[in-house]
């Protein structure tokens, strides 16, 4: 039987709120890692609050973050409470991730440095907004903030618009990924070398890799992206089209992808045109052969065009709302819809597998405070 729990052994505290943090300690959780929570003695994790929509009388944002850990509270303005938990992480812990403002933990002496010195084999992992230097670093930052910031959001919707937000935390997430690698990282030198560090990750480095290609592009020609809607600037046609009764995507995204979907189109025309023959000339008469294409899409069906064109090897597939996203078969084939051990809470599971078998869904969210006794006694 495929282990699904690799990280079996490891223990991890997780200062955290909101979503950055929290999904990474739930990430490490559902790999195995025993993830301690750590909130404040009050109302807890913001995110708690975050809704509705309610379940048990808890957000089910928080709910979504959270599984696969335990939970404690701490009020981290008591001496003793503090020493409580530099004793926890020094005697038990090999991780510590955090997202608290910079500083927070150094004014309470439990910053890196402090603990390195102690415990030279903990990881201590400090996720920031702007980063860990820098003449921003001591400024807070959410999600949105940092798609504004770090030029995403100058290149999503259309031109003449004003700007709009990816409606996911997709820097959050994806923070909390890195953070995630950063860790792993970490603790395959120390498995080596028996030494620990500091991982660095924040919400602005990683909407800068999210840049990756718009910004190398640009370093190569200094021209500014457009604003291009469900397209690319250097693909064409690969973008939503309006049929009948609603929407298709279509990455026709080489020569031989457009060939096959001007013969799945009846659109022999535009297949046989110099100006279409080749991605780049396409690129440069965008607007001519979208129009002619749209005029084709708009007169059949959206199932009708998604069979054509999947029978001829046109990646396609239709701009599904999130009910038909549950209801669909291949998200049932995959299982990973995943319901709570008490039936009471679904939500997305890891997705990865080990050996065909994906992390199962075992340990609900923590009530706050819940395991206080048994972790801090």
């Amino acid at each position: 039987m495929p282990t699904t729990k690799p990280l079996a052994g490891m223990k991890v505290l997780e200062i955290g709120h909101s979503i950055a943090a929290p999904y990474a300690g739930m990430i490490l959780g559902e790999l195995g890692a025993d993830v301690i929570k750590l909130e404040n003695a009050g109302a807890g994790d913001y995110a708690r609050g975050w809704g509705p929509p309610f379940s048990d009388g808890v957000a089910t944002t928080f709910q979504a973050m959270n599984r696969a850990k335990r939970g404690i509270t701490a009020d981290l303005r008591d001496a003793r409470m503090v020493a409580r938990v530099r004793s926890l992480i020094i005697n038990e812990m090999d991780v510590v991730l955090h997202n608290l403002k910079p500083g927070a933990l150094d004014r309470l002496g439990l910053g890196a440095d402090g603990l390195l010195a102690e415990k030279p084999g903990l990881i201590f992992c400090e996720m920031g907004a702007f980063g860990h230097v820098g003449p921003l670093r001591d400024l807070p930052g959410y999600d949105p903030l940092m798609q504004a910031f770090g030029g995403l959001m100058s290149m999503l919707g259309e031109d003449g618009r004003p700007p709009v937000r990816v409606p996911v935390s997709i820097m959050d997430l994806a923070t909390g990924m890195w953070t995630v690698i950063g860790i792993l990282a970490a603790h395959a030198e120390r498995v080596r070398t028996g030494r620990g560090g500091r991982v660095d990750t924040s919400l602005y480095e990683t909407s800068c890799a999210w840049m990756s290609i718009p910004l190398a592009n640009y370093v190569e020609d200094r021209i500014l992206p457009v604003r291009s809607g469900s397209g690319v600037t250097m693909i064409v046609p690969y973008q939503v089209f309006a049929t009948a009764d609603g929407f298709l995507m279509v990455a026709a995204g080489n020569d031989n992808l457009f060939q096959k979907l001007c013969g799945a189109l009846g659109r022999g025309d535009l297949a046989g045109d110099a100006r279409f023959k080749a991605n780049a000339s396409r690129v440069s008469h965008r607007d001519e052969l979208i129009s002619k294409l749209s005029e084709t899409f708009v007169m059949g069906t959206t199932a009708d065009w998604n069979g054509k064109l999947t029978e001829v090897g046109v990646p396609n597939g239709p701009v599904q709302t999130l009910d038909q996203v549950i209801a669909h078969p291949q998200t049932e084939a995959l299982g990973i819809l995943q319901s709570s051990p008490d039936g009471r809470l679904r939500t997305i599971g890891l997705p990865i597998s080990f050996d065909g078998v994906r992390p199962a869904f075992e340990v609900g969210p923590p009530g706050l405070g819940a395991h206080n006794s048994e972790v801090l006694g």
